[in-house]
């Protein structure tokens, strides 16, 4: 084997590992910044199959149920909760979206952080 080659294969190992290594934290940043527990504080709150007030209602949740959330969604000027809740009452499970006041996985913060939006440049 040349020079040559065991160079090519040296730089081709190195990118490989590199990028599978990268690829990984991006990943397990990403797992972490998005799931965890948190239960509903509202009396009632309505499981919904979309995050929409005029989605299908799945099921009822109920104060102190807990929610293994996955996400957080903005619709409709709101925020949403999106997990599995586990009822208390029944120990069924139903996976939809709840509205963010409801099942705040954020608590004691008010609301989740804000999307940055573009800024648009005007050329002058």
């Amino acid at each position: 084997m040349t020079v040559h080659q065991r160079v090519k294969r040296s730089v081709a190992a190195g990118i490989l590992a590199l990028a599978v290594a990268v690829s990984g934290l991006a990943t397990a940043a990403t797992a972490q910044a998005a799931t965890g527990h948190t239960k509903i504080s509202c009396t009632a709150a309505k499981i919904r199959t979309a995050p929409s007030t005029t989605a299908t209602v799945l099921g009822i949740g109920y104060r102190g149920d807990k929610v293994a959330y996955d996400r957080m969604v903005s619709h409709e000027k709101n925020w949403w909760t999106h997990g599995t809740v586990t009822r208390r009452s029944d120990g069924k499970k139903v996976r939809g979206y709840v509205v963010y006041q409801c099942a705040n996985p954020l608590r004691p913060l008010a609301r989740p952080p804000p999307v940055l939006k573009p800024v648009q440049h005007t050329p002058g």
